[in-house]
């Protein structure tokens, strides 16, 4: 059933171009001066007529009520979905609730067109009526300006105000229509031939999911099922066993925390009902709402790295997701973490993430290099020598031969970028080289995906416009060239998109979803590269100057493209080259492939023996390795035994200190005793001397008297 789309004013939205957000914050407008034509025709269009007169000249500028050819009407150039709520609020407001019965055949445009006046059940006509003009307004800001001057008044026939939206969706009749009512249209090219759109179907398309792809190098709008996720942009998508996981993003200014999953098998859309796990349990909480942040698969686990939210943190925040249990945690890092951002580039490395630029939350554009070792969970802050790019966010990273990060494009406050840079991994050092190709124009908010040594980048935005073109860079030749354009206002020229890889029977497949060019999308767009990229970027690459060539090395991933190709033109599926030259005829592949296969092969079996030896002497390492362990483990252990009994040593001597000041202490007492006892023993000797000298007085005049002789004559005669 069709839901009355919701109209919410962003709070803060922080573009990377001008056209990057409908509704801007006034703290931007000095900085926006770029959308002040929009805004003058929105404001022209809300200061008009009064209603109900407003929406009467609204539905005629649209094209109800018969007033003008259905073919030249506003709505020819609508989407069908936007068709049939303008089609069934139109019929909301002059006749009021649905009451006719459900179209008995099968015809998609009449039920499509049930379903959603159907849909709207007893709204007011006024309510109608201002939805209708609100959704116009928004699709065409300027309608006002082109009404014509006579106002239409309402024709409530049923049957004949239903021309111009027959003439809409009758240029894709072919749908599926769910049993809700809702409908989706088939598999179409979106791609440009000849300067023209084309909307091709593919009619011999009898397979499910990825398998109905049966064009190269052009984008396919494939047909989905399931409830789909809401609009957004600048959300995070990754790639786990053949499903597309996608979570967070920004919508009407508001971000998102939801985990929406796309199995790409089926092309079924279904939602993650997650939970939030803490240090002790499991918690119904839910996860903070965030955009521009990056979405990483690691194993059987989803890692969510940094991103802008309502309230930010110090640092950047890591997340993770268990598939299996369906549970999100916080992860605990170590180390110095970065400040937090938005809008920067993460990119795996091995085991290790590789984060560069971004805006911090204070609008400050950064451009700092920092690196997470996910076995350790340990931040490391590289200060790499050379010219680094300047501070910017929303650009692209990719990462080639495991040792060389490239960056390109993004933007800052004032402009956007299309320059390359270079960071080799192994001595840390930022280099600009020199391009070749048809180089891209400057873009932000792009989306990028690498296939072997091909790195395909797709939308992106720059002052004026969405990009349209898909290009790719053969990262060992540095040659850029283009894969396919679409044209218009298509969810593919569009910022803050996400592209993956996905594969089918051994092919390569690139999935695009979301994004926002004025208009958020929730769209599934697929292409299948051809190797038609990497056979004309040889047939144009020119001899590369001395410092290019050491830069990016070829790996054996060409070979493998290369082997894919010719492989399928073994199954009857030759492509011709044809030259620029208008006399030189058609050269088959095939004379020329198996040449060239017998060289790649002989190449291939030199690589493979070098390869042999060089993992011979990695053994050998391997072993040297395991052995100096081995040794250094005996010498770990003596060191530790030689510590204990150094701690021992230690503690015995801390004991005999303590006992020898003791025994000090006692010294000193006996020193004192010994001073007292002498003393005690003059004192004594004294007394005795004292005690016999009086004894001897007394014993000489007893024996006197005994004698008789009175004591007066003693004393006489002494």
């Amino acid at each position: 059933m069709w839901k009355t789309p919701g109209y919410i004013f962003s709070i803060y939205v922080r573009p990377a171009c001008w056209w990057k957000a409908p509704f801007l914050s006034s703290s931007f407008n000095s900085s926006l001066s770029l959308s002040l034509s929009l805004a003058m025709a929105m404001a022209r269009a809300s200061s008009g007529l009064a209603y109900p007169e407003r929406f009467f000249a609204a539905a005629a500028y649209a094209g109800f009520g018969g007033s003008q050819d259905p073919s030249k009407a506003a709505i020819s150039h609508f989407e069908n979905e936007i068709a049939l709520i303008l089609y069934a609020l139109y019929q909301q407001a002059t006749v009021g609730p649905c009451t006719i019965p459900k179209p008995r055949g099968w015809n998609p445009v009449e039920n499509s067109k049930w379903s959603s006046w159907h849909g709207l059940g007893t709204m007011a006509s006024t309510e109608a009526m201002r939805l209708f003009v609100k959704i116009l307004e928004e699709e065409d800001p300027a309608w006002y300006s082109r009404v014509p001057e006579h106002v239409v008044e309402p024709v409530v026939d049923v049957q004949t105000n239903t021309a111009p939206l027959e003439s809409v969706l009758q240029t894709t009749s072919s749908k599926s229509i769910t049993p809700n009512g809702d409908s989706f249209p088939e598999s179409k090219a979106a791609s440009v031939e000849n300067g023209s759109h084309s909307e091709t179907q593919d009619k011999d398309v009898v397979l499910e999911g990825l398998g109905s792809v049966g064009i190269y190098d052009q984008w396919v709008s494939p047909s989905v099922s399931g409830q789909r996720p809401k609009p957004r942009y600048e959300h995070g998508a990754a790639i786990v066993q053949d499903e597309m996981y996608i979570f967070g993003g920004n919508h009407n200014g508001r971000y998102l925390n939801d985990l929406q999953v796309l199995d790409l098998k089926t092309l079924m859309w279904s939602k993650v009902e997650a939970k939030f796990a803490t240090e002790s349990q499991e918690s119904p909480m839910t996860l903070p709402p965030c955009a521009g942040h990056s979405l990483i698969a690691w194993g059987n686990k989803l890692i969510s790295i940094a991103g802008h939210s309502k309230d930010p943190s110090e640092t950047v925040t890591v997340r993770e997701f268990d598939i299996q249990t369906s549970t999100w945690s916080f992860l605990k890092t170590y180390g110095k973490a970065p400040v937090s951002r938005g809008g920067q580039s993460v990119t795996l490395v091995g085991s290790s993430l590789v984060i560069f630029g971004g805006e911090d939350p204070k609008r400050s554009l950064l451009n700092d290099l920092h690196i997470l070792d996910l076995e350790t969970m340990t931040w490391d802050e590289i200060d790499a020598v050379g010219g680094p790019p300047s501070p910017r966010s929303d650009h692209a990273a990719a990462v080639h031969a495991e040792r060389y990060l490239l960056i390109f494009g993004g933007g800052s406050h004032a402009t956007c970028f299309n320059d390359l840079h270079v960071l080799d991994m192994q001595s840390m050092e930022w280099s600009r080289p020199t391009l070749q190709g048809a180089i891209p124009t400057p873009r932000a908010g792009h989306a990028s995906v690498t296939v072997g040594e091909n790195w395909f980048i797709v939308g992106g935005g720059d002052n004026q416009s969405g990009v349209s073109e898909t290009v790719v860079l053969n990262m060992s030749t540095l040659v850029w060239s283009v894969v396919t354009s679409v044209q218009g206002r298509v969810p593919l020229a569009s910022e803050g998109l996400s592209l993956v890889l996905s594969s089918y029977n051994g092919e390569d497949i690139l999935v695009a979803f979301g994004g926002y060019n004025g208009r958020y999308s929730n769209e599934v767009h697929v292409l299948k590269p051809s190797h038609k990229s990497t056979l004309q970027s040889k047939i144009m690459e020119t001899p590369v100057t001395d410092s290019v060539d050491p830069l990016l090395p070829t790996t054996t991933n060409a070979t493998r493209d290369f082997e894919s190709d010719l492989e399928t033109a073994q199954d009857g599926k030759i492509r011709e080259i044809v030259m620029d030259n208008a006399e030189s005829k058609p050269v088959n592949i095939r004379e020329t492939g198996e040449q060239m296969l017998e060289t790649l092969k002989a190449e291939k079996e030199e690589l493979q023996a070098a390869l042999s030896k060089e993992e011979v002497q990695n053994l050998q390492l391997k072993q040297e390795i395991a052995d100096a362990e081995t040794r250094n483990l005996d010498l770990t252990k003596e060191l530790q035994s030689v510590r204990g009994q150094l701690a021992a040593e230690q503690s015995r001597c801390f004991k005999l200190e303590v006992e020898v000041a003791e025994l000090r202490q006692k010294l000193q007492s006996m020193e004192t005793l010994q001073k007292e006892v002498e003393l005690l023993r003059r004192q004594k000797a004294a007394s005795e001397q004292a005690a016999l000298s009086a004894k001897r007085q007394s014993s000489g005049g007893v024996w006197g008297w005994l004698a008789g002789s009175p004591p007066d004559e003693r004393t006489d005669d002494a």
